[in-house]
């Protein structure tokens, strides 16, 4: 998605109500909206495509539409050949949608109703449905939608993909796979997660000139986390800084020859600052962890151990990472009478499904199969709304959550997060243990649960879209270690 974007992610009712109010108050016709909306997509296909001679344009019977029409009319009088079909009778249209539609036909457009032959396009704009959709794509509309996506060429979509979930990402049965998505005076919060980032393409954002009214007149349902919002959280170090001070973290877990979890979350807590960080792990992993990183220290245990060293352990740490094992049982019991800010992932998440309690001094990082055995649903019940599940979440389990998957969602209990950055090459085996680590090691320097847990998401999957700059594919967890000790701006050069 594009750079320059604003943080503040909303729902499509805040942008629907909100935009009519802002231009109501600062005296701008509806219809002028229309028409800078047209505009402003009009000249991202020109300059992304500008040897495009052949357009198509499909229209809905609503405001999106309305937008459709004046991008067809531009196009016209600009010298383009344009295709505009329509889905819906367009004799039916009113309001702002009827008069761009009037406006564009004066121009000398045409209209069809019937599909044109491939060979005919060489852009096609999605101006079908818009933020408002509540229910399935059906009928002449899924057919279009079908027709899009077995294209050839590149696809902008108007304010948002057609059949996607403004508010959650989810796809409303069949959605457009757009290139370009230009969308309008405020970020719609669904754009961002789920679904949505293998939808929408390249992200453009257009205020409309009421953008910044809008944003100062009405608080975000979420925020939108980048590089620069980022960079912020995680405060500077003191010159005088000492080990003893940036904090001490204990990773648990590893049973005998699954050690590489405990390792990968140890090195990351590392590289990501923590002054002290050691294992408390099977006997069978001392070797391996201590000849991949010497900096480790490390403690043996197994439940057929006297309690004494787990007692001392859990007293030594100032934060703890619970991540998988599946003797961790015994382990996960005293952690939690420990009542240390801690990071809770793979089987100790399991655990907490099994027995479930609240605590508002950890943070909880579950995959959308976790999140499902947490609240017993279905995972897809899980990915339907992200948004609902990271709050319900939260509800039941306290502390802050994070929600993984595309476009990871962090929640705190007041605000909502959503992590700009990572690419699909962190499917693989050993990421979450990392990000455990990460958020680890950032808890124990701020000691604050929510911004370590929105920073320490943000600096992984930004690590790892660095580290992912010779190809996705293949990209390991480990890979991520070297760019972990960098700072953002030293990521970005």
């Amino acid at each position: 998605m594009g750079a320059s974007l604003p943080h503040s992610l909303y729902r499509a009712d805040q942008v629907r109500n909100g935009e009519r109010k802002i231009a109501a108050d600062l005296g701008v016709e509806m219809y002028t909206l229309m028409e800078s909306a047209g505009l402003a997509a009009y000249q991202s296909m020109r300059s992304r495509w500008p040897a495009t001679s052949k357009i198509l344009v499909l229209c809905g019977g609503g405001n999106n539409g309305g937008d459709g029409y004046v991008i067809a009319r531009l196009a016209i009088e600009a010298g383009l050949s344009v295709t505009l079909w329509s889905v819906v009778d367009p004799s039916k249209l009113t309001g702002d949608a009827l008069t761009a539609k009037e406006r564009y036909l004066q121009k000398g457009g045409a209209i069809t109703r019937d599909k044109p032959a491939q060979t005919e396009v060489e852009v096609v704009v999605d101006a079908l449905l818009g933020t408002g959709l509540c229910r399935t794509v059906a009928g002449k509309f899924l057919e279009a939608v079908k027709w899009i996506n077995h294209q050839a060429c590149p696809v902008l979509a108007v304010d948002i993909p057609s059949g996607l979930d403004a508010d959650t990402g989810a796809i409303w049965g069949e959605a457009v796979h757009a290139s370009v998505t230009v969308t309008f005076v405020a970020l719609k919060q669904g754009l961002f997660t789920g679904q949505a980032r293998a939808l929408c393409g390249e992200c453009v954002f257009d205020g409309l000139g009421i953008g910044e009214a809008f944003e100062s007149s009405f608080p975000p349902a979420a925020i939108r986390v980048d590089a620069e919002w980022a960079e912020a959280l995680l405060p500077p170090r003191s010159p005088v800084v000492h080990k003893g001070n940036v904090g001490r973290v204990l990773c648990i877990g590893g049973q005998r020859g699954m050690g590489g979890a405990v390792i990968l979350c140890g090195q990351a807590a590392l590289r990501t600052g923590a002054g002290l960080v050691a294992l408390l792990t099977d006997g069978s992993n001392l070797t391996a962890a201590l000849s991949r990183q010497p900096e480790l220290m490390t403690r043996e245990w197994d439940s057929s151990q006297d309690a004494q060293i787990l007692t001392e352990s859990l007293a030594w740490a100032d934060v703890l990472a619970l991540g998988q094992s599946e003797w961790s049982k015994a382990l996960f019991a005293a952690a939690m009478s420990a009542n240390k800010p801690m990071v809770v992932d793979a089987d100790a998440l399991n655990l907490l499904a099994a027995s479930p309690r609240y605590a508002e001094n950890w943070v909880l990082t579950p995959h959308p199969g976790e999140a499902a055995k947490l609240l017993s649903v279905s995972t897809a019940k899980i990915e339907q709304d992200r948004f609902s599940a990271v709050k319900e979440l939260q509800k039941r389990y306290g502390g802050v959550v994070v929600l993984k998957g595309a476009g990871t969602i962090v929640y705190d209990g007041l605000d909502t997060f959503v992590i700009h950055a990572g690419n699909p090459g962190m499917a693989s085996g050993g990421m979450g243990d990392v990000l455990t680590g990460v958020i680890a090691s950032a808890l124990s320097q701020t000691r604050f649960p929510s911004k370590a847990a929105t920073f320490g998401t943000f600096i992984h999957s930004f690590a790892a879209d660095n580290a992912s700059q010779a190809g996705e594919r293949g990209l390991l967890a480990s890979d991520l270690l070297p760019w972990l000790g960098k700072n953002i701006k030293q990521m970005q050069c």
